[in-house]
């Protein structure tokens, strides 16, 4: 349980940048235009326009660099008028990736760009598998703490206390690079979904920058803009 409990609280925030039940906001296929960027307030309206460009091709991508995984995405809106400002994939019973936007992110972001970037990036969490390998990075801490600490004589609570330090150790390990990885892939379905993820990215620029702290979940802002650049440059 511990390490369900920490992984859940250690993906729930991607973006940084439960509830009531989320809404389906995936619109019906409809032929669309030319591909333009829209500035200012993001209207519902331009929320499913993103949804429409970005979902075809980010599942385009998934079945493209994976084999037998689920890539039908399902985009929903959190409606909860007192969720943060946040975006995350998940998991629904079925196995379903589910990409979820609270109401405040779609608020915060000043352009299509921006949004089709965090929808991107969200969609390459789960082509990655980056979920399922985070959890078994904390798993695999949470036995070593424990087996460690019972190995010295520890006992059933601090057994426990050292399972969960490892589960935390374990799943971020690999999450910067992780973060980074869905920023690379993020910015190709952006692109190829006719966005420019390089003026997408400049949501980093608002949003607080974890730096590089030790064991943080989230590599520096700068540094993700310039995967963002990196990558653009080869497209």
């Amino acid at each position: 349980m511990f390490a369900t409990v920490m992984i859940a609280g250690l993906l729930s925030g991607c973006v940084d940048m439960t509830t009531t039940p989320p809404v389906d906001s995936r619109p019906q296929s409809q032929p669309v235009s030319a591909p333009v960027s829209r500035s200012g307030s993001v209207t519902v309206s331009d929320f499913a326009n993103v949804v429409a460009r970005v979902e075809p091709v980010a599942e385009r991508e998934c079945r493209a660099r994976t084999s037998g995984a689920n890539c039908d995405f399902k985009i929903v809106v959190e409606t909860d008028p007192k969720a943060p400002s946040n975006a995350w994939q998940s998991l629904d019973a079925s196995g379903r990736p589910v990409l979820t936007f609270t109401v405040a992110l779609i608020a915060d972001v000043q352009n299509t760009d921006e949004l089709a970037f965090v929808m991107g990036h969200e969609a390459s969490h789960h082509i990655a598998g980056h979920l399922a390998r985070t959890e078994q990075t904390a798993i695999t801490g949470a036995l070593l703490g424990g087996v460690l600490i019972a190995a010295i004589g520890g006992d059933a609570s601090t057994i426990e206390t050292a399972q969960n330090i490892g589960a935390t150790v374990g799943a971020r390990s690999y999450s910067k690079s992780y973060e980074l990885e869905a920023d690379q892939l993020g910015t190709v379905i952006a692109y190829h979904a006719g966005y420019n993820p390089v003026r997408g990215a400049a949501y980093f620029t608002r949003i607080p920058d974890p730096g590089d702290r030790f064991l943080g979940s989230h590599p520096p802002n700068a540094q993700r803009i310039e995967t963002v650049r990196r990558t653009m440059a080869t497209l």
